[in-house]
């Protein structure tokens, strides 16, 4: 009786267990953006923080949704990728509206004039939309075509992580160049790495394919590294390396 009574009562509590990892996994990603988003509202200053990382993320979870279609992992991660790509998109929107109406001067750049020097760095939200929307229509076509060999679908889902993992390199590099962590979102960074970190004991608890494993690993070291910034150029204050400014990246993207 005893031991049935504990069953009757376990199994409930590990399917709502079950359901709110599977939500923290949906929605988690997300969360660290809210903060930054906030504060570039806020401020209507958006240098603080380096737009590559919408592209970083926007490649990673469109490959990792095509990858889907070649291998099918679980539901939660697929929904997640859905839900970073519109949040990528709407962090896009307003950075793109704040600089452009910080900056009435400089030359409109559009995606369009197919100019490599001024990649991702266009005056239109719409301009980012089409790339986007050009990236997914090609890599879909080239998926749909190789679809049937194991190789490309596996090397295909390392691309998608491998990227993610990535993700921190950028606002990484542009600390490095500012010698300051200033305008970036420490909230975002530690948010960051906590859900860096559930994310990768997910993948290894729930037998995720392995390149998730691995490259989340490393995208946990990268959040670290960050983080280590924040502390070394507020204890630290170093000079910034005077380097020649992009006519089109004086403020950030």
């Amino acid at each position: 009786m005893e031991a049935g009574g504990l069953e009757w009562l376990l199994v409930p509590m590990q399917q709502l267990v079950s359901w709110g990892a599977a939500g923290a996994m949906v929605f988690g990603g997300v969360v660290p953006y809210i903060p930054q988003y906030r504060d570039i509202r806020r401020t209507q200053n958006a240098e603080g923080f380096s737009t590559y990382v919408c592209l970083v993320l926007l490649v990673a979870n469109i490959l990792r949704i095509l990858f889907w279609f070649g291998r099918h992992f679980e539901s939660p991660l697929l929904w997640q990728s859905i839900i970073m790509i519109i949040t990528m998109l709407l962090m896009l929107k307003l950075c793109t509206e704040v600089r452009v109406s910080n900056e009435l001067n400089i030359k409109r750049r559009s995606f369009a004039d197919f100019d490599l020097n001024y990649f991702w760095h266009w005056s239109k939200f719409t301009d980012y939309v089409q790339c986007v929307l050009t990236f997914t229509g090609v890599t879909g076509y080239i998926t749909y075509l190789w679809l049937d060999s194991s190789l490309f679908v596996e090397t295909l889902g390392f691309l998608a992580v491998f990227t993610e993992a990535m993700l921190g390199v950028p606002q990484l590099y542009r600390n490095y160049q500012n010698r300051s962590t200033e305008g970036m979102s420490v909230k975002m960074v530690l948010m960051w790495t906590s859900g860096d970190t559930f994310k990768t004991v997910y993948f290894i608890l729930n037998q995720a394919p392995f390149q998730f494993s691995i490259c989340g690993l490393l995208q946990v070291f990268v959040d670290i590294a960050i983080l280590l910034q924040v502390y070394l150029y507020s204890y630290y204050p170093q000079k910034p390396v005077p380097h020649t400014a992009h006519p089109a990246s004086t403020k950030a993207l």
